[in-house]
């Protein structure tokens, strides 16, 4: 390795420290000192020398923003602390801020005397939430939110970003973690679309979608052509650094640390200075330079912050208190339906172009049939379309003095589509009283196939180990699977082509596969995906019926009880069907009843579980006395390690005996079954003077039912 010349070494220092100055102020102070072609000139001078000299490049040198290699995908990356979400104040008036103001007060136990508690109040950017990790005061690592819990690395790409600092000013902590947004400022963002349609490219529908696109290239280099932005406004895990006691100096320190911080930011006092801070971002909300949804309200004491503490995981000491939905007018062209993963049929108005909220809308929904009628909306009205934040643009309402002469018939869901699916042609039915249609053919029909394979392999379903979301897509866009019966015909051959499969992985699929042939109809019955039948109410068909063809018989059996005409009432009607088997059974209503009854009348489903049965899907047969289930009524909760079997084996027997198991302890609780290690709820069992039962015990119930 040739020696770098001292000079050389000193220069490149000189050229770092004078381009992450010029950065500084541009981005955080927005003052910058020289213009654009010098800037240019002085990061070409020092791309050259790294380029001479390649061990002059450091983690954070500002050439690092160009782009690195591509990658075949992004690496999950644990938060050390959760990133989470903040609740949304529904009120988008002046009411919205005195509700949060009065929570809070409620909760610190301040009486009306009380003075108002300080709070500091920001923004609600519109972008992507990005946690950046600093170790020494270096960037070495960028994530995604994601679930909160878990994000993607996106390191290599917000690297690009030039607002993000590589080096943070006057900080080594060894750990110091920053929360903000990736954001897209509105004139970059028409500059971008301009390239995008002169290059004959895709345009970005709005400044959020194309800030999370390009931050989630797999190219750092596509992402270092977007003009992307940044703001700072809260920690994640901080190791070595002292945290300033409000969040306001928060924000001034990550500001001198050299992170932008958004200026249009206030302490407020109490109620009256959030709704008057609410007020003035709303009057100059379309005069800002960046997209926003709302603004946020946070105590300003971090100390009262961790006395307020979180619920559902949602802190106590935060919201977003939104602005009023924007809205436009525009003409429906069509109403079309479309056939959701769980089979819901949706009505959607297909509508002239307009652009609200951000963004061109020409779709916007309209909930269901009910929804139509009551807003009488037809082909060729003037309606009113709302589109809030990221929600899905809704019709609002219709401008009837504006209805054509032509203006189409009323709405009917069933007689447009001939009472089919508009997918597979399976029946739609619609229970009593509710407000959806659903396509009936939840097993065959190939607008639900991918939702119902996972399903049908969960964990509690058939537990088919190793088939999860990315393969079931690979295995329906491939043809390989129209249904779940194709799953039993697969061959390691046909997998091993497919991404990141492999012999071994291939041949442990088939054996899961395998493996899932021998089941329990409770499990079978609730991997079919029956709307409205759960894992509880699975295991009381299962054991009421004791057999798949008595389940069917007692479907077919209601199924006619609802097609009988010359009923005088409707009282006499619930009569009728409240002596069909299926409403015999515990937990099973009208509304499910009917569920069960479309499912197993619907040809298609049929087809497929006779498809599954002839793979050798199977289980034990047993026919049961009707009705017998001898802890119906009784709730256990199970807390421990169970020796002879699987807490997850112990539930699903205790339910096949009519049983509930819950979740937690209380009151309620009938009997606590503890294993070996068993924790909380033991205590709370103790606590409570609930009856607790040992593993000999709960055996023995098994065993004789009672």
């Amino acid at each position: 390795m040739n020696a770098i010349p001292a000079a050389v070494q000193q220069r490149a220092a000189e050229l770092r420290a004078a381009i992450e100055h010029h950065n500084y102020l541009y981005y955080v102070l927005d003052a910058p000192e020289i213009p654009d072609a010098e800037y240019d000139r002085l990061f070409s001078e020092l791309l050259e020398l790294e380029y001479r000299y390649p061990h002059l490049v450091t983690a954070d040198s500002p050439t690092r923003r160009v782009g690195g290699t591509a990658l075949e995908r992004f690496a999950p990356v644990r938060h050390a602390v959760p990133m989470l979400s903040i609740r949304t104040e529904t009120d988008s008036g002046p009411d919205g801020a005195r509700s949060f103001d009065a929570r809070v007060r409620r909760e610190l136990g301040l009486g009306p005397e009380a003075p108002g508690v300080e709070y500091a109040a920001e923004l609600k950017f519109d972008g992507l939430a990005i946690n950046l990790r600093y170790e020494q005061g270096v960037l070495v690592q960028a994530a995604t939110r994601g679930d909160g819990e878990t994000g993607e690395d996106v390191t290599q790409n917000v690297r690009t970003v030039g607002a993000v600092p590589l080096r943070l000013r006057s900080i080594d902590a060894p750990v110091l973690e920053v929360r903000g947004e990736i954001y897209m400022r509105r004139d970059a963002f028409d500059r971008l679309n301009e390239r995008q349609r002169a290059a004959g490219e895709k345009t970005f529908v709005n400044p959020r979608n194309a800030a999370a696109g390009s931050i989630r290239q797999l190219d750092p280099a596509i992402a270092a052509r977007r003009p992307l932005s940044f703001f700072a406004y809260g920690l994640g895990a901080v190791d070595g650094w002292t945290v300033p006691p409000t969040h306001s100096a928060l924000l001034d320190a990550l500001q001198s640390a050299g992170l932008p911080v958004c200026t249009e930011r206030a302490v407020v006092q109490g109620a009256d200075g959030l709704v008057a801070f609410h007020q003035r971002i709303a009057a100059q909300r379309d005069a800002l330079p960046f997209d926003i949804d709302g603004v946020v309200y946070k105590v300003n004491s971090l100390a009262l912050q961790q006395r307020l503490g979180f619920v559902t995981r949602e802190p106590k000491w935060a919201v977003a208190h939104k602005y009023p939905a924007q809205e436009q007018l525009t003409v429906v062209r069509a109403i079309d339906i479309q056939v959701g993963r769980t089979g819901k049929l949706t009505p959607v108005a297909k509508l002239e172009p307009v652009f609200v909220g951000g963004v061109t809308v020409t779709n916007a929904t309209l909930h269901n049939e009910d929804e139509v009628r009551r807003k009488d909306v037809r082909i060729g009205d003037t309606v009113i379309v709302r589109r809030a934040g990221d929600v899905i643009p809704e019709v609002v309402g219709v401008v009837l003095e504006r209805r054509p002469a032509d203006a189409g018939a009323p709405f009917d869901l069933h007689a447009q589509l001939n009472g089919q699916c508009p997918v597979c042609g399976s029946a739609i039915a619609r229970e009593e009283d509710a407000a959806d249609w659903h396509c009936t053919g939840g097993l065959y029909c190939p607008a639900q196939r991918k939702n119902a394979i996972l399903h049908f392999a969960g964990r509690r379903a058939m537990d088919i180990e190793g088939l999860g979301e990315r393969l079931v897509d690979q295995l329906v866009d491939g043809g390989l699977v129209h249904d779940v019966a194709d799953l039993y015909g697969l061959r390691t051959g046909q997998l091993e082509v497919l991404e990141r499969m492999g012999e071994k992985s291939a041949c442990n699929l088939i054996a899961a596969i395998s493996r899932s042939r021998d089941t329990t109809l409770a499990r079978f019955l609730f991997a079919l995906g029956i709307p409205d039948v759960g894992e509880a109410t699975a295991a009381a068909l299962a054991a009421y019926f004791g057999t798949l063809e008595a389940l069917q018989q007692a479907a077919m059996e209601y199924a006619a009880a609802l097609t009988v005409a010359g009923d005088d009432t409707a009282a006499a009607r619930a009569r009728r069907l409240k002596e069909q088997a299926l409403q015999q059974v515990t937990d099973v209503g009208p509304e499910v009843a009917a569920r069960v009854a479309a499912f197993f009348t619907e040809p298609h489903n049929l087809t497929v579980i006779q498809r599954l049965r002839a793979a050798g899907v199977k289980w034990p047969e047993t026919v049961m006395e009707r009705g017998a289930q001898p802890l119906a009524g009784q709730t256990f909760v199970l807390t421990g390690t169970l020796q002879s079997m699987s807490r997850d084996q112990a539930k699903e027997r205790l339910l096949a005996l009519g049983a509930k198991v819950a979740g937690s302890v209380s009151k309620k609780t009938d009997y606590v079954v503890a294993g070996a290690e068993a924790g909380s709820k033991l205590t709370k069992a103790q606590e409570l003077g609930v009856p607790v039962l040992d593993e000999a015990t709960l055996v023995e119930m098994l065993r004789t039912g009672d």
